[in-house]
């Protein structure tokens, strides 16, 4: 068979993530396949934070496009950056296994967060980000920071920044060790976006064969759970750039199978939690619970714990986060 076209975005960690794919395909199936880079919408506005660009897809839309057209056979996302609803015909045809779900903090200078001092500014793109740092430090000037992992870490070393917020698994896959400071947030402390550390493969829903053998990459238990979070997501009819944390997790994270259809088996009477926050971007109000339940049902729960923030006033709240800009201290340039 002619080798598939993998389409990306060009910074190094989406390169690393396809290339991670691309060699999995060959390692695993045997089947050859070649990158195409493409250039999105997000990568393009970097001077506006991303919550203040709106709409969804922002990371996605371009790749979308070139499935639909036939140019690309399957690209490869954050699973984070991942809309709820893809457009029609494209389907998700695997989900891979999480790296590190935590976000982590680095700095020069400071240690940990408490340590930073008065009114330290942290870099950070994410309103769910800055929302938990104010909750956790209301003297906390959170400033955009916009760009790739490399662009990031250089404004940090600038100056411009006491310290940033980035997700731990992009460190990790990258082989980034080289700050004073490098600690990752508990998830009592930061819970991350819906998908995190993910990665999603995404295909035309037509092409039953590439359907088939992109499904045996994925990962059942990461599955399981990012199917949770994406839930809770849907439900509250939020998206990539709002200020919602979910995680979902099994209990008992030992977890192994012979195959597939075995695990998936084990894992019905498993127990995971799901965790969940929304708030104000300036951490003045915010919503937290969290719950347990059979992964069999996780979805199910994940629908009742976010009709539960709705009931509490979700979605009056989320509408409010979204005229913060100027009052709580996110940059509209960099």
């Amino acid at each position: 068979m002619k080798p598939l076209i993998i389409g990306t975005r060009g910074s190094a960690l989406a390169l690393w993530q396809a290339n991670y794919i691309k060699q999995r395909l060959w390692d695993e199936l045997q089947q050859e396949s070649v990158l195409q880079i493409v250039k999105t919408k997000g990568d393009k506005i970097l001077d506006v934070p991303l919550a203040k660009i709106g709409g969804k897809g922002l990371f996605t839309k371009e790749l979308d496009d070139l499935l639909l057209s036939g140019k690309i056979d399957l690209a490869v996302h954050s699973l984070k950056d991942v809309p709820i609803e893809l457009p029609k015909g494209l389907k998700l045809a695997c989900i891979t296994k999480r790296e590190d779900v935590r976000d982590c903090f680095l700095s020069h200078k400071f240690s940990s967060i408490s340590t930073l001092p008065p009114n330290a500014k942290v870099g950070t793109t994410s309103l769910r980000r800055a929302m938990q740092l104010k909750a956790l430090r209301q003297d906390i000037c959170t400033l955009s920071l916009r760009g790739n992992v490399q662009t990031r870490l250089a404004k940090l070393d600038s100056g411009a920044y006491d310290a940033i917020i980035l997700a731990n698994a992009g460190l990790k896959r990258l082989g980034i060790n080289h700050l004073a400071y490098m600690v990752p947030l508990e998830i009592t402390d930061m819970i991350p976006a819906m998908g995190q550390a993910a990665l999603g493969i995404e295909c035309r829903e037509s092409d039953s064969y590439l359907v088939e053998i992109l499904g045996k990459l994925n990962d059942i238990p990461t599955s399981i759970c990012t199917q949770a979070e994406r839930e809770f997501v849907r439900t509250l009819d939020g998206g990539c750039q709002v200020p919602i944390g979910v995680h979902c997790a099994f209990v008992d994270e030992t977890l192994s199978a012979e195959s597939n259809e075995v695990l998936e088996s084990a894992l019905q009477e498993k127990k995971v939690y799901i965790e969940a926050i929304i708030g104000l971007p300036n951490g003045a109000r915010f919503l937290r619970e969290r719950i347990c339940a059979k992964s069999s049902q996780a979805v199910f729960y994940a629908n009742s714990l976010a009709q539960s923030f709705i009931a509490q006033g979700a979605k009056e709240l989320l509408k409010e986060a979204m005229q913060f800009w100027d009052s709580f201290g996110i940059a509209t340039k960099e």
